[in-house]
């Protein structure tokens, strides 16, 4: 019975810091505005993406420099399917067929991944980036061509996660950014559990042999090809659901927007959270996302940052943003190598082996020597 305390104690003191993570996270609606709610609108979107990737090049070691394609094929599937032109079709349904789609657009992608790896497989992914690219700008019919187009609301059960409805709950108005919150939660909870599943199961052990070492995981019976495959069509997929987040948080998709660059930034979070990590990427998906958006508001209180809009000798708010996440790549691989979630892993490991302090030693009075035993008198 006492063997089992300080598990259980673990385990209590666990569930006590995700139901307050919970419950803060739920009340944040009613006291930010509506920048703060679209930062975090942004990081959770960016977040489902980064744990993908991290799935593909943490976990199973394949480079790829394509994510920004996968995205893409998610928020433009999306505007799509449930837009005009387009099949019209209920919101809901649309978002998960994107979901869908993009994972079968990793599936026709996926022998090339099983039978390429490296440097040569991220060449293959970057030619997905620029195929894309010409597509999206060409395709006007479907894309809406260099201007995008506008992204239909979500709706559930007769519930719109738009503004065009008024919506009051305790005295705060609910606009798109507070509805749009609670749905990016619920989606960010289900790509946290079901990632972290499958990283403890067997087809997340069978991923990091492969990593390790394709030839002694074909010995212990993994199928190199198959895992390697499966890998790239799940990350898809969750890519796909992060670029279905993205569009109804932006509300209009642009070409522009899905370039290498933000397949550059996806690889910078996982980069700097951590390889393999499902909170290593939520950690660099929250740094890289809302960096560039908090110098943009406060570029005229930060030196070197020029404001937007204006000229002058110093850097933009978002170049700016990108030297300082640079900087960080680079004092993460010379000093931490397994990224912001293992330096935290590694503090609480020390925290914990501290020794406790030892209790003072109280000086105890010399006790006074016996008395000498007296010399019995002979007998007369």
């Amino acid at each position: 019975m006492s063997d089992r305390l300080p598990g259980t104690r673990t385990g209590a003191a666990r569930l006590g810091r995700t139901v307050a993570a919970v419950v803060v996270l739920c009340a944040l609606p009613f006291y930010l505005d509506a920048f703060w709610l679209r930062i975090g609108l942004f990081s959770m979107a960016a977040a489902v993406g980064a744990v993908g990737l991290g799935l593909l090049s943490g976990t199973a070691g394949q480079l790829s420099l394509g994510h920004a394609f996968f995205l893409a094929v998610g928020a433009y599937g999306y505007v799509w399917l449930a837009g005009e032109p387009g099949p019209g079709l209920p919101t809901a349904v649309a978002a998960v067929l994107a979901v869908l789609l993009a994972g079968a657009a990793g599936g026709l992608f996926s022998p090339v991944a099983g039978r390429v790896r490296g440097v040569y497989l991220g060449v293959a992914t970057l030619a997905l980036v620029f195929l894309g690219h010409h597509v999206l700008l060409t395709a006007d019919s479907v894309t809406g061509g260099f201007n995008g187009r506008s992204v239909p609301p979500l709706e559930l059960g007769g519930f719109s996660f738009s503004a065009d409805s008024e919506l009051t709950l305790l005295g705060v108005p609910f606009g798109a950014e507070e509805r749009l919150w609670y749905l990016g939660l619920a989606l960010f909870a289900f790509t946290w559990f079901t990632a972290r599943g499958l990283l403890r199961g067997r087809p997340g052990r069978a991923l990091v042999a492969l990593r390790d070492s394709e030839t002694a995981a074909a010995v212990m019976g993994v199928d190199v090809s198959r895992y390697r495959s499966a890998a790239f069509v799940v990350s898809s997929m969750y890519a796909g659901l992060a670029g279905v987040m993205i569009a109804l948080s932006f509300r209009r998709v642009v070409p522009d927007y899905f370039g290498l660059v933000l397949s550059v930034d996806y690889l910078a979070m996982i980069v700097i959270g951590g390889l393999g990590s499902v909170a290593g990427a939520t950690a660099g998906a929250v740094f890289v996302t809302a960096l560039p958006l908090l110098m943009t508001r406060y570029a005229d209180q930060l030196p070197l940052v020029a404001a937007p809009g204006t000229t002058g000798g110093t850097v933009g708010p978002t170049e700016a943003a990108r030297y300082l996440y640079g900087a960080a790549i680079v004092l993460i691989l010379l000093f931490a190598p397994d990224g912001l979630h293992g330096l935290v892993r590694r503090l609480r490991a020390r925290l914990r082996r501290r020794p406790a302090p030892r209790p003072t030693a109280t000086t105890s009075p010399t006790p006074s020597p016996a008395p000498s035993a007296r010399a019995k008198e002979p007998t007369p």
